[in-house]
Formats: structure tokens, C-alpha cells, sequence
């Protein structure tokens, strides 16, 4: 055993004893001490916590609530089915409401005709109510005039007319009027109206949940800074470090001004929840790319490792906030606009946006390969692959199969952007894409904060060299390693003293 361990010490070149002792002073984490019953009981509670969560969203209301109109029975009744005018008015909105759409089915007598399409105008007025049965115009337009396709067998595919994206009226009152059916040859039977907006009980369920989340991971935060707080942030190891960012970025994913929603009649509040989730969601992309690469390396400068990392998830960023506030100013112009309207610039986004993430997850795949390749046979530094590797792959194996439950084959079509169809479905969805990814963070924190006795031992485990003296992760990882310590104190001393003779 004494050859072997003076065999590895002459490996370590001069050229390499700064990154010997920058990897010699890392702190021990918790994965390295933890046993494989601790392990199993680790994944147990994250699967035990995330399947509570499901399970409550199952139990939960329904995120939408609906209320139909029919053309037929409007008071007063409109001049003509083709042409209308239709006087909608809401029911009575409320803050938790949140947001307003229309959408409208129309219902014609082509029995056993074949499908067609018709495109016409909507002029669409809107008019919030005031008090004494006063309204008031909602935008400084008159009309709002759009163009729209009718696409009928014999309903016809539903159409979304306007999208509120914050309620400043208790009640509404939409004056909708048809161009360019009149000439239609199949005649319109009725036309169902819809008014649907979120619900006011799951309005409560978020907020509740989301106070819940933010108040863990305060929690989580604080903790994970006190177990670090006796090190410097210089031996902090890769994974600590970016604990330390990934935490905070949670809080705001959580969103603490969520509750301003309610009591300010702005689209700032909203505009911030999208900003917010989209720098936690591409700060953690930019942390699986930085785990896989930085594990293997120790000289980490800006240029040659960082920059390239943020310039692919920074086009991300940019790109999902861009259409999240293209969306909303359009909306905020004109509450009628869709971006199906702006074909050319959605799908110019559309596409550039699925390159630039196939740039990223082969650029992901390929650190992946190159990690394991060098890394498989250094025990240490295998485990924190593997406990990496798995906990990635459960949260985009969840993630993804509730996006294929949720779109489906529509998941690629033109429909990502602020859409009716986009939202949540139920409060399942919501709750298992909030909880995943907030355990998923607990999960890492816990793991990958300082074990008990961090403070006492020589924190050799992060040096490959020395990594690849242990003979199988169970020797060391779940048995004990106080000789090996002891050999290896030994052999740094011996080697800094023959450092200084030089």
C-alpha cells in the first residue's frame, strides 16, 4: 500500500501543486459520507414530497372557469347571425380572477359538407363598467379590427377574440361585430361565447403554495449559508458554490411580489413573475453545463470557461423574455392581437429559439461523455456524476412527460407564447413543475452541504490524483477511510517538505 501512495505522489507534477492545493482545501460534502441507506432514503422523501404535491393538484379546482353566451339568446338579439352586433357582457371579475379572454364557437348547418375555411374581420369594442351603470373605453381605440379564419366541418375551431392580461373593471361590456360572412353560403346555426378567466379558488391555492415555497426555501437558503459559513468560499467545491446562487434565484422563481398581482391594477407585476422564471430556469441550464465541465477542471477562467456557457443560455435568456414581453406590449396595445397575426417574426423566433437549445443539449451531451470518460474510475469524483447525473434525469424525465401529457403532438406547433392553451391545464400541472424543481433544489442543498465533521479532515476527496488511489466507491464512501486519511496527510507533508530541500 506504501508504493501505491508514493507512486501517486509522483504524479503530482509542480506545474500542477496549485490546482493540488486548491483541490487538497475543498470542503467535504455530505454525499461523501452518506451511506447507501442514506442515499435510497434521499430519493424516497424527494419522490415522497413531489408525489404529495401531484396528488393535492389532482384534489385541486380547476385553474379556468368558463361562462357561455350563446348568440341566440343575447338581449338584445343580434341583427344578423353573420354579422351580428353581439353584446357580451362579463360576469361580475374580481382581482383573483386575474385575467379576461373571449373565444367564441360557431355552430353551422353544414350536416355531412365537407370541412372549408373562411376568413372575415372582427371589430371588437371593449367597455369597462363603472359605478351608476357608467362604462368607460378600456383602451383610447374605438374598434379594434383583426382578421380571422374560420375553420369548420360543422363547428368550427374555436377562436380566441381578446386577452386581458390584468382586470382594472369588475365587469366588462364587449361589442363584437362580423365582416365578410354575409357572402358565406353555409348559414350560422348560433354562436357560443365564452368568457373564461383563472379561478378564483385556485387563485388562493397558488398563492398559498407559492408562500409555502418561498418560505422553504428561505428556510433552505439560511441553512445552506450557515453550514457553510465556517469555510471560505475559496474551498467552497463547485456544487456549493453554485448552491449559493441557485438558492436565491429559487426565491425569486417563487416570486415574493406574486401578491402585488392583486393589489395593483398593472401588468409590472406579471412582467416580473415571467422575468423571474425565466433567469432561474436558464440559470440552472447554465449550472449543468458548469457542473459537467468544471468537475473535471480546476482552472476555470471567465474566457475560455464561462463565456462560452453564458453566450448559448444568455440567446436562451433573451430569447424567452423576448417573447414573453412581445407578447405583453402587443397585449397591452391592442388586447385583440394574437401572435399568429405576426407569422413571419413568431416562427422566425420559433426557430431560432429550437436551434440554439439543440446547440445546448449537444454541447451538454458531449460535457456528459467527456466527465464520465475521464472521471468513471476516480471514485470520488464518480459518485458526484452519478448523483448529478441521476437527479438530472428524473426532473427532464417528469418534465418532459407532463409537457407530452399536456401539448402532445401540439407541443412543436405555434402555440408556446402566451396562449389560453399554454396555461396550466389543472392544478396538477402547476403543482408538479412548482414542486419538482423546488425539491429538486432541497434536495442538492442537502446533499451538497458540508457533512458533520468537514472541519476536522483533510479534505483530500477532491483530487483526482489521489482519488484514483481507493480501490471501489463502497470502500470509501460507505466504509471507513481513517487510515487512508492518515496516509495521505503523511504523504502531503512529506511532499511539501521535499518542495522546500528543492
Amino acid at each position: 500500500m506504501t508504493s501505491i501512495f508514493k507512486l501517486a505522489a509522483s504524479y503530482i507534477k509542480m506545474d500542477e501543486k496549485k490546482d493540488y492545493e486548491i483541490m487538497l482545501r475543498s470542503v467535504q460534502m455530505r454525499l461523501y459520507a452518506m451511506s447507501k441507506r442514506q442515499f435510497v432514503l434521499v430519493f424516497f422523501v424527494f419522490f415522497l414530497c413531489f408525489g404529495i404535491t401531484v396528488l393535492i393538484g389532482v384534489a385541486g379546482p380547476p385553474i379556468t372557469v368558463a361562462t357561455q353566451q350563446n348568440a341566440s339568446s343575447l338581449i338584445p338579439k343580434p341583427a344578423n347571425m353573420k354579422t351580428g352586433p353581439f353584446i357580451l357582457k362579463s360576469t361580475p371579475l374580481s382581482t383573483f380572477n386575474q385575467q379576461l379572454w373571449i373565444t367564441s364557437v360557431v355552430v353551422t348547418d353544414n350536416n355531412g359538407g365537407g370541412a372549408f375555411s373562411q376568413p372575415f374581420e372582427v371589430g371588437i369594442r371593449i367597455r369597462g363598467m363603472l359605478e351608476e351603470n357608467k362604462s368607460q373605453l378600456v383602451y383610447t381605440h374605438e374598434v379594434h379590427n383583426r382578421t380571422r379564419t374560420l375553420h369548420c366541418v360543422k363547428e368550427c375551431k374555436e377562436q380566441i377574440f381578446l386577452h386581458l392580461g390584468y382586470l382594472d373593471f369588475s365587469s366588462y361590456i364587449v361589442t363584437i361585430q362580423f365582416y365578410g360572412l354575409e357572402n358565406m353560403k353555409i348559414n350560422i346555426k348560433d354562436i357560443k361565447f365564452y368568457f373564461k378567466s383563472f379561478n378564483p379558488t385556485f387563485t388562493q391555492l397558488e398563492i398559498w403554495f407559492r408562500f409555502v415555497f418561498l418560505v422553504l426555501t428561505f428556510l433552505a437558503t439560511c441553512l445552506f449559508a450557515h453550514s457553510l459559513r465556517k469555510f471560505s468560499m475559496r474551498d467552497w467545491s463547485i456544487e456549493q458554490k453554485w448552491m449559493s446562487v441557485l438558492l436565491p434565484l429559487l426565491l425569486l422563481y417563487n416570486d415574493p411580489i406574486f401578491p402585488m398581482t392583486f393589489l395593483v391594477d398593472s401588468w409590472v407585476p406579471g412582467m416580473f413573475d415571467a422575468l423571474f422564471q425565466a433567469s432561474f430556469l436558464c440559470a440552472l441550464l447554465l449550472f449543468w453545463l458548469c457542473i459537467y465541465h468544471g468537475v473535471r477542471q480546476n482552472d476555470r477562467h471567465f474566457t475560455s470557461f464561462y463565456l462560452p456557457k453564458l453566450i448559448i443560455v444568455g440567446i436562451l435568456w433573451i430569447t424567452s423574455v423576448t417573447l414573453a414581453s412581445w407578447e405583453e406590449y402587443n397585449e397591452l396595445q391592442d388586447p385583440t392581437y394574437n401572435y399568429r397575426l405576426d407569422t413571419g417574426n413568431f416562427i422566425g423566433f420559433k426557430v431560432f429559439f429550437f436551434v440554439i437549445g439543440g446547440l445546448y443539449l449537444l454541447y451538454l451531451i458531449y460535457l456528459l461523455v467527456r466527465a464520465y470518460a475521464e472521471l468513471r474510475s476516480m471514485p470520488y469524483f464518480d459518485l458526484r456524476l452519478k448523483f448529478t447525473t441521476a437527479l438530472m434525469v428524473i426532473v427532464l424525465a417528469i418534465s418532459i412527460a407532463i409537457m407530452v401529457l399536456r401539448f402532445g403532438e401540439g407541443m412543436l406547433e405555434d402555440n408556446f407564447v402566451a396562449d389560453l392553451s399554454t396555461r396550466y391545464a389543472n392544478s396538477a400541472e402547476f403543482l408538479s413543475f412548482y414542486g419538482l424543481l423546488n425539491f429538486y433544489l432541497y434536495t442538492m442543498a442537502f446533499v451538497y452541504s458540508p457533512s458533520k465533521n468537514a472541519v476536522y479532515e483533510s479534505h483530500f476527496k477532491d483530487n483526482p490524483a489521489l482519488s484514483m488511489l481507493n480501490d471501489s466507491d463502497d470502500d470509501i464512501v460507505y466504509g471507513s477511510d481513517h487510515e487512508e486519511t492518515s496516509a495521505l496527510t503523511r504523504i502531503t507533508s512529506k511532499y511539501d517538505s521535499d518542495e522546500e530541500l528543492r
